[in-house]
């Protein structure tokens, strides 16, 4: 028997949202029996011709809907886009339909996670698009609570809705150290979650 495992399921382009990502893995591998299962996205082109290669070149591999329908839990992050998730990732939730029909989904923990350009750039609103498919999909949401004392202090990103990262206008701004206990706060509380360990 294979050991439960939380995908982490998030599409990176400037690369904070794949830092925030391994951030999230550390996170939930800090809950014993429960591993950590990294996967993105091919990115979406308007060219109709142009198709991605099956095996990315660099990081993790594309996600698969077995990669979903087994997983014991979900975490999906996704640059802003608008206020809303990334072409790729809108896209690639749009193919699961089969595993809504199934209820393959139903009861498993998730959480969501986003970075952006500007400040007020749609964090928010971004964290909540992604949390609508999962709604439908009859998946329990966990957020971020306030015990967690940098939803408190951050001066960048973190929200009750989930982790969140300030990139900066050129998008160099690295993942900062509050933000990043944030997201490992939160894959360890849906790593906790899929496992039935209690705090």
């Amino acid at each position: 028997m294979t050991e439960p495992y939380v995908l982490v399921l998030y599409y990176s382009r400037q690369g904070a949202t794949a830092t925030m990502a391994q951030h999230m893995a550390r996170g939930i591998e800090l809950v014993p029996g429960v591993a950590a299962r990294l996967r993105t996205v091919p990115a979406v082109s308007a060219i109709c011709e142009q198709t991605a290669e099956d095996i990315p070149a660099t990081g993790p591999l594309y996600c698969e809907l077995a990669d979903l329908r087994d997983c014991a839990g979900l975490v999906v992050g996704s640059p802003t886009r608008f206020g809303n998730m990334a072409a790729p990732l809108k896209y690639f939730m749009d193919q699961t339909s089969a595993l809504w029909l199934s209820g393959a989904m139903i009861d498993k923990p998730a959480a969501v996670f986003t970075s952006t350009s500007s400040l007020h750039g749609g964090q928010e609103s971004t964290l909540l698009s992604m949390l609508l498919p999962l709604l439908h999909h009859g998946m329990i949401i966990a957020g971020l609570p306030y015990s967690e004392a940098g939803l408190m202090n951050t001066t960048s990103g973190g929200t009750p809705y989930g982790a969140s990262h300030w990139a900066g206008s050129d998008n160099t701004r690295a993942v900062d150290e509050v933000e990043a206990a944030l997201c490992r706060a939160l894959g360890q509380r849906v790593a906790r979650l899929a496992s039935g360990v209690r705090r």
